[in-house]
């Protein structure tokens, strides 16, 4: 009994206790791996030009110190930079990543475990697009998240909604015209059963929804609040959900400090999903000025897209007669939107179910803006304007630090890009220009 008290008491002081009693100190934690960049010009995220020549400590995940001359620590990995850009990883604020590029198909009558191992290829696919950071709006990337974060699989951080939340007959409901709701006696379809997607009607189970995705570690909540071009059932302008199912969601996120974002895309819906509190539009291409105003005023993030391709060949007749309107409305949107003082806008593709050579395009969609955007304001987007979005999630923060943002303390998620990004978006959407890819402070493609 005296020997067991011994090694009880052994372990929680952090010795252990060997034979006859001999205590040796538990071994000290491994160094945090070093690397420094040296000659080097900077794009912070946030500022309007490059820095002069500067070098860059990391330690650790962290960005330890920024300085024109830093003194490499013993054992640190020393990259000339050469004069090359350091940046930010890159963020999409509005991706899908359980079907990026899964056909429609499989997601309907596939396998999960097929489905889950697949997303871990196009999860890595993005981190070497230079994406270090995404939202994901909507499917089952829980596991995912873990896998990544637990360096199981490589891919970029992941802000997880859960399921998207949609009503009967809404954007998210994927049933077959000869499925019933199961509220009269159907079964839930195959995206319901495996969490890709929520059909939840009425109060009470809205609340048990956002608190179920929640407690699934959902980073902020998603709800389909309008029409979409992609949903079989509904028109594109009507509306989507009562003032009082979307504030039931918006008061469960808040309870957890985090917030809900919204599919939806024009006045009508968005403004009634104002009313009831949420942050952040996931569309918006259908908004007028008035309300891109409002927004401006309560904060209200718009991450929308560059959808200008005005038919997709994954879609049926009725979706790309849709997707038509929307595609018209860009232009208009982001014209306004850059107007408007104040107004956040941060950068996102909402991909899903398309080919492979489609999701090679993720940074390269960037290239749209640029007939209302000048390169540096579409870095912003994709970096620090980003950054300050994810910090809206609170206490659901899972990676509570600065992201988007080359400082010192943020998360060492970098680039070193050839060329100068502010003078041509090619020296990041060109991914032959991404010399080194790095997230958490490790090296994932280097090739100086």
């Amino acid at each position: 009994m005296k020997r067991l008290l011994k090694l009880a008491i052994g372990i929680a002081m952090g010795t252990s206790l060997v034979g006859g009693g001999v205590a040796a100190q538990v071994a000290a934690p491994p160094e945090p791996q070093r690397t420094l960049v040296t000659n080097t010009r900077i794009f912070d995220g946030t500022s309007s030009s490059l820095s002069g020549p500067m070098s860059v400590l990391v330690e650790g995940n962290k960005i330890a110190k920024i300085g024109k001359s830093i003194t490499a620590p013993s054992g640190a990995t020393v990259i000339d930079a050469e004069g090359r850009t350091l940046m930010p990883g890159l963020a999409d604020t509005h991706v899908h990543l359980a079907f990026v590029t899964l056909p429609a198909a499989q997601v309907m009558t596939g396998l999960p475990s097929y489905n889950h191992i697949y997303s871990t290829v196009d999860a890595r696919d993005m981190l070497m697009r230079g994406f270090t950071t995404v939202r994901d709006m909507g499917g089952n990337t829980f596991g995912l998240k873990q896998a990544i974060d637990e360096g199981l699989v490589p891919g970029p951080r992941i802000y997880p909604s859960g399921p998207m939340i949609s009503q009967t007959a809404g954007h998210g409901d994927f049933r077959f015209p000869n499925q019933d709701n199961p509220r009269f006696g159907g079964e839930r379809s195959a995206p319901d059963r495996e969490n890709e997607f929520r059909q939840v009607d009425g109060v009470p189970d809205m609340l048990a929804a956002v608190r179920e995705n929640l407690r699934h570690g959902a980073s902020h909540i998603k709800l389909a609040t309008g029409g979409g071009y992609a949903s079989p059932s509904d028109p594109l302008m009507g509306n989507q959900y009562t003032f009082e199912e979307i504030k039931a969601a918006v008061d469960a996120a808040a309870d957890w400090q985090t917030y809900v974002t919204v599919h939806a895309y024009h006045p009508s819906s968005i403004n009634r999903a104002i009313d009831a509190g949420i942050k952040d539009v996931g569309h918006g291409q259908l908004l007028d000025k008035a309300t891109l105003q409002r927004m401006a005023d309560k904060g209200v993030f718009l991450s929308t897209q560059p959808f200008t391709v005005c038919s997709e060949p994954q879609l049926s007749d009725f979706s790309n007669e849709k997707l038509a309107v929307v595609c018209k409305g860009t232009a208009l949107v982001y014209e306004t939107a850059k107007k408007i003082p104040g107004l956040k806008v941060t950068y996102g593709t909402d991909m899903f179910n398309v080919p492979q050579e489609v999701a090679e395009q993720q940074a390269r969609m960037m290239e749209r803006l640029l007939p209302w955007y000048s390169p540096v304001e579409i870095l912003r987007m994709a970096t620090g304007t980003a950054g300050e979005l994810f910090k809206m999630s609170g206490l659901r923060n899972p990676y509570p630090g600065d992201l988007g943002v080359v400082k010192e303390g943020a998360y060492a998620d970098l680039l070193l890009v050839e060329g100068n990004p502010l003078e041509d978006l090619k020296a990041v959407t060109d991914s032959d220009n991404l010399k080194i890819i790095m997230k958490d402070g490790k090296i994932y493609k280097n090739t100086l």
